[in-house]
């Protein structure tokens, strides 16, 4: 069934008796020519584009609970390409450009929404290192405007510009930028995936992955051995875990990432807006909550929630920049696993056991990537060799040296 404003009126006048489920919910065969494991963004953008790129359609998405129930409906669905080294700029930019046609692509309404995203400076030294990275940007062929004190002022004219510590010099903006609702994302790609003849498996955890002589055969789950000739891994903060069945042991790291969303309120930020001078970027949603985050927990875990200090300090930095927000109160809080890479960049590319492939190492950027995660991930399992866009995301990386440390903080997980 393809949605549309006409088909909308024809459920309409029948009563919508007639409206059929989203995506099937078939039995597991005894074996696929690809599983993919982990029903979040990036598994389902991969399944689609699998089924769609290359056409191989004998695939199954294999998810331990519901579709879209971990890191994807767990952000601040921020999505933006305002990066500055060269292995990662064109991958977060493809990544726009498919954001940008991703509604008439999957035919569902992400509500694709293209507010801008602005990265305050407050300082001078901050302000060249924006400079540069607009610059390196623009080079790239990626929108980047370099705003004064009084741009961003009449942008944004709730925000304290004038405070003591922190006085605002300017900002970075993107005006391409913005937001996508997360779970939407999840659901279009899962129907997507779906209509082109995927198996989604919702209710099927993994708990083995079967490896004999150097070559994987597929995984045990709790619906039995589901058999494959390849295995691709989306996981998220799980991959450690899950690529330990296989004997892989991981440069990665699983932290918690805390997000929190406030009371409704009247139209107040019209953009996505990043605190320079602490970890803050926060966003109004259409409903009117503000949503907003901040720095993960400073400890492993894999708990799907967090501790009171990020909070102090995430709700800190939002008052140091809106004094108005004293006066809200927030309503809820979640945490999603993130899975830190040590240079804070991602992983894409084929394991040393045959058949399997790994996407992982997302950290703060996994939501924003997932339209060319699922694209480079779902060219890398179908041709065996990785896209040009993911070629640097490799896994020996880090082991030769070649890291892409966007953050400048080396190779300490924790500090991405």
């Amino acid at each position: 069934m393809r949605y549309s404003a006409l088909a909308l009126l024809r459920h309409a006048l029948t009563g919508n008796r007639s409206w059929t489920p989203a995506w099937r919910d078939p039995a597991p065969k005894p074996a696929y020519d690809t599983i993919i494991v982990g029903g979040g963004g990036h598994g389902l953008a991969t399944a689609h584009y699998l089924a769609k790129r290359h056409g191989i359609t004998d695939v199954a998405v294999v998810e331990k609970g519901y579709l879209g129930s971990g890191n994807v409906g767990r952000n601040t669905t921020i999505i933006r390409s305002n990066y500055l080294l060269p292995g990662n700029t064109p991958f977060y930019e493809h990544s726009m450009k498919l954001w940008e046609g991703l509604e008439q692509d999957i035919n569902y309404n992400a509500m694709v929404s293209q507010r801008g995203v602005l990265n305050l400076c407050h300082s001078d030294s901050q302000r060249d290192a924006y400079a540069r990275r607009g610059n390196a940007m623009r080079l790239a062929g990626v929108d980047a405007e370099l705003l004064d004190a009084a741009q961003v002022r009449a942008m944004v004219p709730g925000l304290n510009l004038d405070s003591v510590r922190f006085p605002v010099k300017g900002g970075l903006l993107q005006r391409r930028g913005g937001t996508v609702r997360h779970d939407a994302v999840a659901w279009g790609y899962a129907r997507a995936a779906d209509s082109r003849g995927v198996d989604l498996l919702q209710n099927t955890e993994v708990t083995g992955i079967r490896v004999q002589s150097g070559r994987v055969l597929g995984v045990e789950t709790t619906r039995g051995f589901i058999g494959a000739k390849r295995v691709g891994l989306a996981v998220a903060g799980n991959t450690s875990r899950v690529a330990s069945m296989a004997g892989l042991r991981l440069p990665i790291e699983s932290h918690v990432l805390q997000a929190f969303v406030s009371e409704a309120v009247k139209p107040m930020i019209d953009t996505v807006i990043t605190y320079g001078a602490g970890h803050l970027y926060v966003s109004q949603s259409d409903k009117g909550g503000l949503v907003f985050g901040g720095d993960i927990d400073g400890y492993n875990s894999y708990a799907q929630r967090g501790n009171l200090p990020v909070v102090h300090d995430v709700m800190e930095c939002a008052v140091q920049l809106f004094p108005s927000m004293s006066r809200l109160r927030y309503l809820r809080q979640w945490g999603g696993i993130m899975d830190m890479s040590m240079d804070g960049s991602p992983i894409i590319d084929r394991t040393p056991v045959e058949g399997l492939f790994l996407n992982c190492g997302w950290c703060y950027g996994g939501f924003k990537a997932t339209p060319a995660s699922g694209w480079c991930f779902a060219h890398t399992i179908a041709t065996g060799q990785p896209h040009a866009l993911n070629a640097a995301f490799r896994l020996d990386r880090l082991a030769s040296g070649h890291v892409i440390d966007e953050k400048g903080a080396g190779a300490q997980a924790n500090l991405h």
